[in-house]
């Protein structure tokens, strides 16, 4: 039999919308859940391998169950502004998909859909529904399937219904659950059924009388009484709720199911909009012969192929002062070069007599003299000069600190953004390095106008800019790793794994499979009985939070959180390090300055600025970096750098005092704000204090602090008001920056870096919170982030201008880590000290703390 596949628009585009992160595209119009339906939609094509489709939404139009029923789905809050918008975009999206869209004024989605499928299945198609609206299961059919989406540890799993799936799960057919819903009601739609009759009692009176009509007949035999007489009451209330919650199957809808067919839906306008949209991902479905290349740019391309014309073009250049740069890299070799001047594009390819070599020494040439834009410059500079060079540009880099929370910024995104172009996906390699280079050479213009006018620009000068050196520095110069340590240290948690897992198995009377969360709810919390036993869908919750809070009374639970921390540090660094070792015994990390909305530097390959500092077991992680043979590490960490910025940013005299005295912050916070003597302080007040201290900078609730302290709201919600009356400026600077956030729609740094935070306009209360939390970090942590990077930039330039042998090898948060020559230890100590400490001018010193060591444990 052919397949028709149906879907509930609105429900599958509301189930998208709050499973995908909130996504935007360059003109800040919302595509998450566009994005989410198309996959949900094509999975849903390829599982059924349906010929047919359609897909229903409802009209903000009143149906007839309004005028049946005032309050129907009155209860409902409004659909928030970020899914409201994307509404006519999946419209417009499936309709250039040759996807039909129906609607009808007075019925609803549900309505279309119960008239298509059964019209469908008389036709003799097999129908497949896909909704998130379990109201749909009373469709069920023989040829009639529901497949409803469900989120199953954070993965999608679609269930199917046929009638006999329904009756196992329910206890009722199909038909009888309309019957069902009659009596117990439904909160989302509003349908108010017999009051007092649940679920349960609704379930028992229905598999046994088949409908509301016949229970009526049978009311002296319903039970309990209490359902008996409120069935015999409010009778007339559930024959009104069945008629509400029956799906039509017979609305008068005028549709031709051939329309439905489904021939191409991957078509030329199908792909504009998911250009304009940036749905990436889902491009690559399209092939060459469906995209035009009528509305896409494609820069004329001129072949170099020998010296004289590359030493003409490399003088006309110097001459010009400016030039688009783009260099095809493979395998760590120039394979090509595009330059990109007075808008026309020429093509370098390494052959004959125009070497690598050659290459590099005529763009070392050029950028002496002009100025060379790239895209993404850390990957090129290696060719050019590896030195910090003030003609070499990186447009990626502008665009990133013009807007930081996109996701990538290449030429193609960069051109539609700024230069209003559009290029195709599916490029030789030549036109991608062409339309690179045009780019490069032609966007810089634009976004060193905006960065002007932000006042950003000195940001990407004297932070960004020079940065993109010292991390290619670091990345070139990598760190070495013991690889005996590294076994060994791999051999102790193996131990230490091995020992608790028999404990464990000891406590909990018998072997289970620690990892698996079911098996281990069912462990403390079914058999052992232990409290805080959350139950969900899918067993007992056994995350960390809830294991925390028993960890304290129970030795079992602590020793489960033990081995998870042991099984993570294996699999993560003893054993997953060695993947990344290189034949030099060196790791060679990448490190990442267009990732954070912050502005903080992140590393890949391997991630290390996730190495652990709690535990003392995830500390000695650092005894297997080490430096090479005869030196030393000299490792400078910033003391409370984000405190220190609180006070200064804040002005609050009281911190500021407490900071210039040299004394013990937390301590001090401590007999403040639980009005004891500084002497009389204990270690557990002062222990909360410092969580208070923290808190306050990330904007910590009165919630998360009795979570974070194991104290009452209450109690928590005094800590931090005693602290904000402790410290009252501090109170008003928060205020005050997330006021001016709200206003402005971003936060700053005291640099000037901007950080926008969309999520103080969305109509989302949790998403404004999230926001608002946001508004208080960012300008203390993207400040504490250029800080660092000026203080790394400063430390380079010393080390190289007084000739040291000494490298920066590593940055990770506050901390900086120096490969020191054995006779330069005290120079290296004393460089660090002073470009760290006097990287900013603060009203507070910036104190850095330096250890030196014969690997990083030592060191730290």
């Amino acid at each position: 039999m052919k397949k028709i596949l149906l879907i509930d628009g609105h429900s599958i585009l509301n189930r998208a919308f709050y499973g995908v992160p909130l996504l935007t595209n360059y003109e800040g119009i919302h595509t998450n859940a566009v994005y989410g339906f198309i996959n949900i939609m094509l999975k849903a094509l390829e599982d059924e391998q349906a010929e047919y489709i359609a897909v229903a939404f409802d009209l903000k139009a009143p149906t007839f169950r309004h005028k049946m029923y005032a309050e129907y789905k009155g209860t409902r809050k409004p659909m928030p502004a970020e899914l409201h918008e994307q509404v006519p975009i999946i419209k417009e999206i499936l309709c250039a998909m040759n996807i039909p869209v129906i609607t009808m004024e007075g019925y609803e989605a549900d309505d279309i859909l119960g008239t298509l499928a059964k019209r469908s299945q008389t036709d003799g198609l097999e129908v497949s529904i896909l909704s998130g609206d379990r109201d749909l299961l009373q469709l069920a059919d023989e040829h009639i399937k529901i497949r409803l989406p469900k989120t199953i540890k954070g993965k999608t799993e679609i269930e199917n219904y046929y009638p006999q799936d329904v009756l196992d799960k329910y206890g009722v057919t199909p038909q009888e659950f309309i019957d069902l819903k009659a009596l117990m009601g439904d909160t989302s739609d509003n349908i108010p059924g017999v009051p007092g009759i649940g679920e349960k009692t609704a379930t028992a009176i229905v598999s046994k009388y088949h409908s509301i009509e016949n229970a009526h007949e049978h009311i002296d035999e319903i039970t309990p009484t209490k359902a008996k007489n409120n069935l015999s009451e409010y009778y007339e209330l559930a024959v009104m709720s069945k008629e509400l919650a029956t799906i039509m199957i017979d609305a008068p809808i005028d549709f031709d199911c051939e329309k439905s067919y489904i021939d191409n839906i991957f078509t030329p306008e199908a792909y504009e909009l998911f250009k304009r949209y940036e749905l990436k991902s889902l491009l690559k479905k399209f092939d060459d012969k469906t995209i035009s290349t009528s509305n896409y740019f494609v820069p004329d391309i001129n072949i170099i192929s020998d010296l004289d014309s590359l030493e003409r073009l490399a003088n006309d250049i110097k001459e010009t002062g400016y030039a688009g740069v783009s260099i095809d890299i493979s395998d760590g070799y120039i394979t090509g070069l595009c330059l990109c001047i007075s808008k026309a594009v020429y093509y370098v390819a390494v052959e004959g007599f125009i070497t690598e070599g050659y290459i590099c020494e005529v763009l070392k040439d050029i950028s002496g003299v002009a100025e060379l834009n790239f895209i993404n410059l850390k990957d090129k500079i290696d060719f050019i000069n590896p030195e910090i060079n003030d003609k070499l540009q990186d447009i990626a880099l502008m665009a990133y600190l013009v807007n930081p929370l996109k996701s990538d910024y290449n030429y193609i995104t960069i051109a539609k953004e700024y230069l209003e172009l559009d290029f195709i996906e599916n490029q030789s390699q030549m036109e991608k390095l062409a339309c690179e280079a045009y780019v490069a050479c032609y966007a810089y213009d634009k976004l060193i106008e905006i960065l002007n006018e932000t006042g950003m620009l000195k940001v990407y000068n004297e932070i960004e800019l020079p940065l993109v050196y010292v991390l290619r520095h670091m990345e070139r110069n990598g760190i070495k790793v013991n690889k005996d340590a590294l076994k060994s240290y791999g051999n102790e948690l193996s131990d230490k794994i091995t020992v608790l897992e028999k404990r464990i198995y000891e406590q909990a009377g018998e072997e289970f499979n620690i990892n698996s969360p079911k098996q281990l709810g069912e462990i403390l919390f079914v058999k052992l009985g232990l409290p805080s036993g959350k139950k969900t869908k899918t067993g007992f919750s056994t995350s960390a939070e809830v294991l925390e809070k028993l960890a304290l009374d129970y030795p079992l639970v602590n020793d489960i959180l033990e081995y998870r921390t042991l099984a993570k540090l294996k699999s993560t660094y003893a054993d997953g390090l060695y993947d990344y070792i290189g034949l030099d015994d060196r790791i060679h990390s990448t490190f990442n300055q267009m990732i954070t909305a912050t502005g903080r530097i992140s590393s890949t390959e391997p991630n290390l600025q996730n190495i652990p500092i709690r535990m003392e077991i995830g500390r000695k992680i650092r005894k297997v970096f080490i430096p090479k043979e005869g030196y030393s590490f000299v490792d400078a960490d910033y003391s409370q750098i984000e405190l220190r910025l609180l006070a200064h940013m804040s002005g609050d005299e009281n911190l500021i005092s407490a900071y210039n005295e040299d004394s013990d912050i937390h301590r001090i916070t401590a007999s403040k704000v639980f009005n004891v003597p500084l002497e009389e302080v204990t270690s557990t007040q002062r222990s909360n204090a410092k969580a208070v201290n923290f808190g306050i900078v990330y904007g910590i609730s009165s919630y998360g602090l009795s979570q974070d302290l194991s104290i009452s709201r209450s109690e928590a919600k005094e800590y931090i008001e005693s602290y904000f009356k402790t410290y009252p400026g501090i109170k008003l600077y928060l205020d005050k920056i997330v006021a001016d956030a709200k206003d402005k729609g971003y936060s700053k740094t005291l640099f000037g870096r901007r950080r926008p935070i969309p999520e103080l306009s969305s109509s989302n209360f949790m998403q404004r919170q999230f926001g608002e939390r946001i508004a208080m970090n960012s300008p203390l942590q993207g400040t504490a982030a250029d800080i660092m990077k000026i203080a790394m930039i400063n430390v380079y330039r010393r080390l190289i201008n007084e000739g040291l042998k000494s490298k920066l090898i590593l940055q990770i948060h506050d901390e900086l880590l120096i490969e020191t020559a054995p006779d330069e230890v005290e120079i290296v100590n004393r460089i660090l000290i002073e470009e760290m400490s006097n990287a900013a001018k603060l009203k507070v010193m910036l104190l850095v703390d330096v250890n030196s060591g014969k690997d990083w444990y030592e060191a730290k």
